[in-house]
């Protein structure tokens, strides 16, 4: 078990069976436009359907300041084959004891299992690095692909947020999901 600090001292890489779960750097900006620019990854992210390289660039860059300010980590999913992106996954960190995960997947990869393979490592990371106590993920309630996935994982759903998010011109209801280290058994 490390300490926040040290565990933002070196970028973590992780493997599974199938991925390395490692820094996203600049280089793999053209890989990560062709997931955000499509329109269907974004449908339910906070994020625009991206248009131009230089915003992936912006948000590739906007990731690492954040982990290199301790306020959250997002680790690019890579195959292990080729090491080619094909999404991602990671924390905000809301405090010393809590996070709140968030993911996405390029469209091809979507329903083969990969994202509850690189899910099951963060988590565990995320219990046994960070020391998190509470994991937590908000959810539009549309959404019912990630909504299986949370629950596939053992989150709980704690209830609705009404109007909690707004992004893309709008207000968004989200449902909250969590996981608590006492109620995790490592699956990995």
């Amino acid at each position: 078990m490390q300490n926040l600090s040290t565990a933002f001292n070196n970028f973590p890489q992780l493997t599974t069976e199938n991925l390395i779960l490692r820094e996203t750097t600049l280089a793999d900006a053209p890989a990560v436009f062709q997931i955000f620019a499509d329109d269907k990854v974004t449908k339910y992210h906070d994020l625009e359907t991206a248009t131009s390289l230089e915003q992936i660039q912006l948000l590739i860059e906007r990731r690492m300041e954040r982990f290199k300010n301790q306020q959250g980590i997002r680790w690019g999913i890579a195959r292990k084959e080729d090491n080619v992106i094909i999404g991602s996954c990671g924390y905000g960190i809301k405090n010393r004891f809590q996070a709140e995960i968030g993911y996405e997947l390029a469209r091809g990869y979507w329903r083969k299992g990969l994202m509850t393979e690189a899910l099951k490592a963060i988590i565990n990371w995320g219990f046994h690095q960070l020391d998190l106590n509470r994991i937590e993920a908000f959810v539009m309630l549309e959404n019912t692909a990630s909504i299986k996935l949370l629950e596939n994982l053992k989150f709980v759903e704690e209830g609705l947020l009404r109007e909690y998010g707004f992004w893309k011109g709008q207000f968004h209801d989200l449902k909250i999901f969590s996981l608590l280290k006492r109620d995790y058994s490592n699956p990995v």
